[in-house]
This record gives C-alpha cells, structure tokens and sequence, in this order.
C-alpha cells in the first residue's frame, strides 16, 4: 500500500511506495497457457496506490508497456531519486487521481520486474528458467493480472488502462472478463502488429540471440548478453521517437568534437544518445525477457481471437465504455490503427470516445507530461464513475 508523505505545492507524488508480492498456481494446479503448457507456482509482483473504496468500486488497473514494471509511481525509500514510470499522471489530484482511485500495476508475466518469468529460478532444477520458461502471451498476462485481483478480493473494475503493449492488454481485458471491466483506456496501441513492427521486434531479438554470450539463454551466473541487449533497445527506442523529435533534439550535431573522427567512434549527439539508452536498459532489464515480450506483442491479434473472423467479432463480447487515443507522430502504431479499433468498437455498439492528440515526440508520447491527456483521462474516469453509480 501506499504511504503518503506530506504533498508539496503541486501534489507531485504518492510519497513512499512498496512493491508487493503474491504467489499462486503451486503444483498440482498450475495455470494452463495458451500454448498449452504449464506454470506454476506463479509470483506476481504489484503496488498499489491510494485507498480502496468499501463499495470497491474505485479501482483502476494499470498494465505497462514492455519495458516498464509495477512501479508506477511514487519512491521507494527517502534516497530513491527516480520515481515511477508514470509519475506524471498518477497520484493525488492529477489524471488517474490516487485520492479518489485504488490503483493496482503488477509487473507483466515473462518480463524481469518480480514477476515470474525466464530470469527467475525455475523450482524444478533450483536455476534460472532461462529458455526453459514457457512462451506467454498477452491473454496469459492478463489471466495472471485476474488472478492478482481475485487475491485482493476485487471483482470489478472501474478501468484498465494502458499504453502500447500496455494497450494490448488492456483490450484483451475487455473481452477476456468482459463482465469484470467497466471502462477501458487504450493509448497508442493497436489490435495487432504491422509487418513494420514485427520486423524491427524481430532484429532486437537476433541482435540478443548473435551475442555470443547468450547462450541460448543460459547465461545466468556469468556474462550476459549486454551488447545485444543494448542494441536491441537502441533499435526499440527509435522507432518509440519520431523525425521531428530526432531532428529538434539532435540534428546532426557532433558529440564534443568539431569535425568527424574518420574512425568508427561516437562522431554524432544521437549516436551517443543512443548508446546511452542501450546502456541503461542493461542495468535494468533481462535479455530472455526481451525475447519473450516482444514475442508475445508479435502473437497478439485481437482480430483473430480465438478463431474470429474479424476484430468486430472478437470485439463482440465487450461491455465496457472505451477511451481511445492516439498520437500524430507515432509511427510504430499510427493512427489509423487506433481509427480501426474505434471503427469495430462502434460496429458492436459500443461507448467510445477518441481522440488523436498533436505530439512531435513520437510514439512514448503517452509516457510524456500532457496535460490534455491527463484532462482526458479524468474526465473519462469522472464520467465512467458518474455513470456506473446512477
């Protein structure tokens, strides 16, 4: 749970945060995937933020993108100097508003945030599972994310929201428990993935699986795969910016020289800019889990769902009232993907509102301060609330 520390001016953070842990599915019932095979027993890593109301009736689910985890926001101790990945929109008095909302996030099953997945110790030989782990996909994400809920005693949702693969589960909320989901909040996302990003989710991956310090994914105990890894975030993390935002920031300048090196070193800012970031994701992520996201992004099809024609019919379970919100300059998951989904939301009859919002940032637009959007999504929860409780 969340302890709050004294607000400053603005109400900036939820002050001092703890991740929590639940485990589950011990043998002889572990969860069944959806490639078939089995796990368990499965330790989900969450926080919570803010107060559960006595109706529960208040809760908002958050789901993270691929390279985030359950720490939203707020620190982890009075030393910790960096906040949750979306400090700017959770906590008291800002968009998803932790004095009204009991917020939950809980880190994504197969990734490295605390939740079981390849680089955690695989009970049956005492050892990281490495290649071992099984495959996951989005719906068993969120059937994990379910069983979390069901341990807190929630039964129902106000929202689920979230952004890129974030978004993706989320939709999968919507017609997986479909009774359970009032609203959902689906940012720069889409219903399945383009040729355009499989393939560059596809070279991030054979970048990690050509270092030679992979092996196979049994690399636990000695050196990792940090080369491959970072240059599988330094392609991810271009096609999460945009040309306008590249140009603005970097253009072509030259990183501390006046002329090239003629030598293959860091002539260019954006050059060093993106070793850096290929650094950092090291520090803090896992390459088997890099594997096995980005791999579950690829399979989601929520046109195809379960054997449905078409994403009109796999949206045909849905009850929920939907947000639904792009960016201009996203170009991994452009607009008319959001207007695809909107289109077969609408042709199901369903409550939905959209809006495309002017970014030159490109696709981790969501992620960056917007007050517009922070105003769209209060407003939405506010109306969704408003509705439910007539």
């Amino acid at each position: 749970m969340s302890e709050y520390t004294d607000r400053d001016a603005a109400g900036v953070s939820v002050g001092i945060v703890s991740k929590q842990f639940f485990t589950f599915a011990r043998p002889p019932e572990e969860i069944v995937l959806e490639s078939g095979a089995r796990l368990g027993p499965v330790t989900v890593a969450y926080e919570t933020y803010g107060q559960l109301s006595p109706q529960r009736d208040n809760v908002v689910v958050l789901l993270h993108a691929l390279s985030g985890d359950c720490h939203v926001a707020g620190y982890h101790s009075q030393h910790d100097l960096k906040p949750g990945w979306w400090e700017s929109m959770v906590g008291p008095g800002k968009g998803i508003d932790t004095d009204k909302y009991f917020v939950v996030c809980s880190s994504i099953l197969g990734s490295c945030g605390g939740t079981t997945g390849p680089c955690e110790n695989n009970p049956a030989s005492g050892r990281p599972y490495g290649l071992d782990f099984p495959v996951v996909t989005v719906g068993d994400m969120v059937m994990v994310q379910q069983a979390l809920l069901e341990h807190l005693g929630i039964t129902r949702v106000l929202a689920v929201i979230g952004g890129s693969l974030g978004g993706m589960q989320a939709l999968e909320w919507s017609v997986r428990y479909p009774d359970r989901v009032a609203s959902v909040v689906a940012l720069a996302t889409t219903m399945r993935h383009s040729a355009l990003a499989i393939a560059f989710n596809e070279i991030a991956r054979q970048a990690i699986m050509a270092d030679p310090n992979w092996r196979q994914g049994h690399y636990y105990g000695g050196p990792k795969p940090d080369t491959g890894l970072a240059v599988a975030r330094m392609i991810g993390h271009v096609t999460y910016l945009s040309d306008e935002a590249m140009r603005r920031k970097f253009g072509r300048r030259l990183q501390e020289k006046k002329d090239f090196s003629f030598q293959f070193a860091t002539d260019f800012q954006v050059e060093s800019y993106l070793r850096h970031q290929g650094d950092k994701f090291v520090a803090r992520f896992d390459a088997n889990s890099f594997l096995y996201v980005t791999k579950a992004a690829d399979y989601f099809d929520l046109e195809r769902r379960g054997g449905a024609a078409s994403a009109v019919e796999s949206l045909a379970a849905a009850q929920a009232r939907f947000l639904v919100v792009s960016f201009s300059s996203d170009w991994l998951y452009p607009t008319y993907q959001s207007k695809e989904l909107v289109r077969a939301l609408k042709k199901n009859s369903l409550d939905v509102s959209f809006c495309e919002i002017k970014a030159d940032c490109g696709h981790d637009a969501f992620l960056i301060p917007n007050e517009r959007l922070s105003r769209l999504i209060a407003n939405f929860l506010e109306r969704v609330q408003r509705e439910i409780s007539a």
